[in-house]
């Protein structure tokens, strides 16, 4: 499996083509505009999710409610297009409209791919760089993810992300008895947090940044129940599933830090309290009375929940902006401003999920039969029972 998106965040639409699914899968429109509209809730979010409702057609791939086995296409109309066709026009503009074009930016944003996108491809108007480096891009990386949920789902695997950081305030560890109580609460929280009393100071520490003019970050947590034994590989260094989880993690807009399991507490602990003994019984097969790695051993998964933390910087768009240079008369002025959000964690956490999800996917159906998704559900079952009698 694989995937490609293109768009601009002022473009007329996101789209991305997906390929590798396996077919006679079910899919619906419902399937991913449930996700979409997951990405677009969260408490600091900023004035563009209430001009965009997001919502994806299938054109391709999918026929009577089914994948095909060929490539997937969908597509997210940019409803604020409208307000940007002078600006972000397709058709040539002579030379003498060149130096009329609205909007154009010369002073990039420190903390953004501005300045160092406009030296890559030579742009002198930094537009062209921030219209594709924006997280709206993630739009149709969520659909992507809302399509790997639908594979995985059919095999077991459910996969479920929440906030555990907003800007220094930390969750008490979420007791939930499952992945669902999970979801359910964290669905209703503003910041998707599982943990009620650190979610209000969550949100007053967002209204304080709000209101200074000022962003926050976070870390979110991504968990995933049902993930067999032995997927990944431990033979070569891009097949090991654990490293593919970080760079997409990586991948995602404002990430700058990736951790599984206890993560980079495991410098402060010795061995013993880092790895997790094996058992086995005649009903389980073998299983581990921690998860202390996260869900992995060797680049495989072990079976054991996949549990992955990502960092996400504060959001560099500031209402007051830091300092800079203009690129064209090279004087030092104030960052150009661009709408924004003063936190996006609880948005960032349905984008890991997405992340998270498209690897998982991807992997298993690159190591199991599965041009027919019946097929690919039995060979997955079948791998399950060859872990229990192993």
């Amino acid at each position: 499996m694989r995937f490609l998106t293109a768009g601009e965040s002022h473009g007329p639409q996101l789209t991305t083509i997906i390929e590798g699914l396996p077919a006679g899968m079910p899919l619906t429109a419902e399937d991913i505009n449930y996700e979409l509209a997951r990405r677009q809730k969260g408490h600091g979010r900023g004035r563009r999710m209430k001009i965009e409702k997001d919502a994806a057609d299938i054109t391709a791939g999918v026929r009577h409610g089914h994948t095909l086995g060929s490539p997937l296409a969908l597509n997210v109309t940019n409803h604020d297009w409208k307000h940007w066709t002078g600006i972000m026009g397709i058709e040539p503009i002579d030379d003498d409209a060149a130096s009329e074009v609205k909007r154009q930016v010369t002073r990039p944003r420190p903390g953004h791919a501005d300045l160092a996108g406009g030296i890559k491809y030579g742009h002198r108007d930094l537009r062209n760089v921030l219209e594709r480096s924006s997280a709206r891009e993630t739009t149709v990386r969520v659909a992507a993810g809302a399509v790997a949920k639908k594979v995985l789902k059919g095999l077991g695997i459910e996969v479920a992300g929440h906030v555990v950081e907003i800007g220094g305030v930390t969750a008490q560890p979420a007791s939930y008895t499952d992945l669902k109580a999970l979801q359910t609460r964290t669905e209703e929280s503003p910041v998707r947090c599982f943990d009620e009393e650190a979610e209000k100071d969550m949100m007053a520490a967002i209204d304080d940044a709000k209101a200074n003019g000022d962003s926050i970050g976070g870390v979110v947590e991504v968990i995933v129940e049902g993930m067999p034994a032995g997927v990944g590989s431990y033979v070569h260094y891009d097949r090991k599933l654990d490293a593919n989880l970080a760079r997409a993690i990586m991948s995602i807009n404002a990430f700058k830090g990736v951790e599984f399991g206890l993560g980079f507490e495991m410098a402060r602990k010795p061995g013993s309290q880092v790895h997790d003994e094996i058992a086995w019984s005649a009903e389980d097969g073998y299983t581990r009375d921690t998860n202390r790695l996260g869900g992995f051993e060797g680049g495989m998964s072990t079976g054991m929940p996949i549990v992955v933390k990502g960092v996400m910087k504060p959001i560099p768009t500031l209402m007051k902006p830091l300092q800079s240079v203009d690129i064209d008369s090279k004087e030092p002025f104030t960052a150009s401003i661009e709408r924004s959000d003063s936190c996006a964690v609880p948005a960032a956490s349905v984008v890991a999920e997405a992340m998270v999800a498209w690897e998982l996917a991807a992997a298993i159906t690159s190591q199991f039969s599965s041009d027919r998704y019946d097929v690919l559900q039995q060979a997955v079952a079948e791998h399950r029972a060859h872990e229990r009698t192993f």
